[in-house]
Order: C-alpha cells, then structure tokens, then sequence
C-alpha cells in the first residue's frame, strides 16, 4: 500500500519554468583533492508546482536547495547552471544575488536554531525582509509580522513578537523561520525538512498552508523531505536523490504507482503504511548512503542493489526517458525508453 495522494493538488502552469537546473554538480575542494557532492541534476519547477526532493540522510537534497541561492560552503565549486525566471544565479553579482535571497525567493532551513539570530527578537526578525525587501516603515512591518505570526500558528503574536529564540520551543522557532521565509510573497520557497521538529496536528498545518499559499500566488515550491507521505502529500513531482544523483524524477502519482529505480522501490516498501501493523518489522535497504571518499565504481547503489547486473559494477547509467515525464538512472531500463 502506497501512502494516498492528496487529492486537489495544484497543477503545473503552462510556459517557461520559474526554476530550471541544468546538469548541477556541486564539487568540493580539499586538501585530498576534489570530492564530487551532487552530479548533473537536471530538473526545472513552474510557477505554483511542489516538487519534492526525496531520499536518505548524506543524498545531496539539501546540498541541492541551497546551491539554488548559492549558500553552500566556501570550497564548494558549482558547475552547470540555475535559471530562476530567466536570471543565472551562478553568474549573478553579489548585489544581485542578495536582492533575490528573501524577495525572490525564501528559504526555511532545517535547523531554527542556527539560522535565527539569538540576541535578535523574533518579531524584528520576521520584520527585517519586509522593511529591507518591501520598503515598510517600523509600524508596518510590525503590524505584517504579527499577521505573518498569527499566520502560521504562534499562539499570542503580539506579544511571541518581542521574544527571543530561546523562548520559544523547537517547534515555534521553525514556524518563525516559515513566516519569515513567506514574508516577502516570493515566487520560489525552498524548504528543507520544514516541519520535521513539529507534532503532527502542526505539521499537517504548516503543509497546507505552504500548500494553500502555493496555489493562490502561483508560489513555486521545492521541499526537501524524508517522509514520503508528506511527498504524497504535497507534491506534483517528486525527484528522488542517491549518492548526489538523481536517480528518478516522476509525477508523484505515476512514481507511486509506477517506480522504476531499485532505490525508489526500496524507499516505498520501507516506508510505513497500514499494513505495517502486521509484520514484526519494516522492510530496510541493506546498508548505507556510501561517503564521498569511498563512492563505489559504476552506479552507486549496486552495492546495494538487489538487482544489480556486472553493467551496473563498471558504467554510471545514463538518465533516460521511459515514460512522458518520467525519468531513470537505471540500466535495468535502458531498453525501455
């Protein structure tokens, strides 16, 4: 049993993609030479389509969202190319490139606690891109923030306004980072693990609203999650990750019915569902994401493919086309397309 689809999800848009990547690897450079993090993601998102990013810890999801507003390390080399709504990011001057971080487009990181600043009150922090971004003068970014508070569920805005981040839990400090992310309306939210510090009842709160707001702006939405019910949820597409590569990229509801990649089956027969309560454990995939510094020759999961063929231990397979819209990294299909 799959997880259920929700139903009246947004449709895609017709015309050129808000968001487009082209053969993305991301490398970083060490004292060992260089290490290959993401390679050759392709995938683009129109306006008011959720996709989601799905696969274990050390995949290269996160890696992925952030290089789209260019916040990874230091000694990370980005090649290829992201388009958002016609502008190369990867070339765009700092100046430019800070005008978009926030109006353009938001983002909620995974972990509150780092990303807001302590010693900041949480409301001037929800303020802040809408005086910088929008021009609003003290009392009228106040007055938004509170609204925005309200918006995502924090009990007494007005006064969860003049706290600081260690006053509030876990939870409330991830729905701080969503009202400062939604702020500005901005055409693309990336959103990585945004709800994976909240209880249930608030999760499903904060999915519809990101949902909700989607559909009534035409916000594009890429979500970062481990949770496939969530991905069924919320998604139009869903890209599975592996080992820095995108192993499939589908409609959610042709993947779920239809998954081709080993990896992908692999995920869904390990995910919970109701007839979970009849076994005595869950389905696993034998073994781990492999490290950067020990990646495997050919495709990288043979190690752990239960399929795997000697093709699979000497060549990377090539990403192909099996069904409209519906692509594979695997060579067990390389004859199907």
């Amino acid at each position: 049993m799959q997880p259920s689809l929700q139903q009246g999800q947004p449709r895609t848009q017709a015309g050129a993609p808000l968001l487009r990547l082209d053969d993305l690897s991301i490398t970083f450079q060490t004292d060992d030479g260089p290490l290959p993090a993401v390679r050759n993601v392709s995938f683009s998102l129109p306006h008011g389509h959720i996709t989601c990013l799905v696969g274990e810890s050390g995949c290269g999801k996160s890696l992925t969202a952030r290089a789209i507003l260019r916040l990874t390390p230091d000694n990370a080399r980005l090649d290829g190319s992201i388009t958002l709504d016609g502008q190369d990011i990867l070339r765009l001057p700092p100046r430019a490139l800070r005008s978009i971080r926030g109006r353009r487009a938001g983002m909620v990181f995974q972990e509150p606690m780092t990303s807001l600043n302590p010693v900041l009150r949480v409301g001037e922090q929800v303020a802040e891109p809408l005086r910088l971004h929008m021009g609003m003068h003290r009392a009228q970014a106040r007055e938004e923030a509170i609204s925005l508070l309200a918006e995502v569920g924090i009990p007494s805005p007005e006064s969860r306004y003049d706290d600081y981040p260690h006053q509030l839990s876990g939870g409330m400090r991830q729905r701080v980072m969503i009202a400062m992310a939604l702020a500005c309306r901005p055409d693309l939210l990336l959103a990585d693990e945004p709800t994976t510090a909240l209880d249930a009842t608030i999760q499903g709160q904060i999915l519809r609203l990101m949902r909700a707001r989607s559909q009534e702006r035409g916000m594009a939405v890429l979500l970062i999650t481990h949770d496939l019910g969530v991905a069924a949820q919320m998604a139009n597409t869903i890209g599975v990750m592996y080992a820095g590569r995108l192993v499939e990229y589908a409609p959610a509801r042709d993947l779920f019915a239809h998954p081709l990649h080993p990896y992908t089956q692999g995920l869904l027969r390990a995910a919970p569902n109701a007839r979970s309560r009849e076994l005595d454990r869950l389905p696993t995939i034998p073994g781990s994401v492999p490290s950067l510094r020990s990646m495997p020759g050919g495709c990288p999961f043979h190690p752990r493919c239960p399929q795997a063929m000697p093709v699979c231990r000497e060549k990377m397979p090539p990403t192909i086309a099996v069904r409209q819209q519906h692509n594979v990294a695997c060579w067990l299909h390389q004859n199907s397309a």
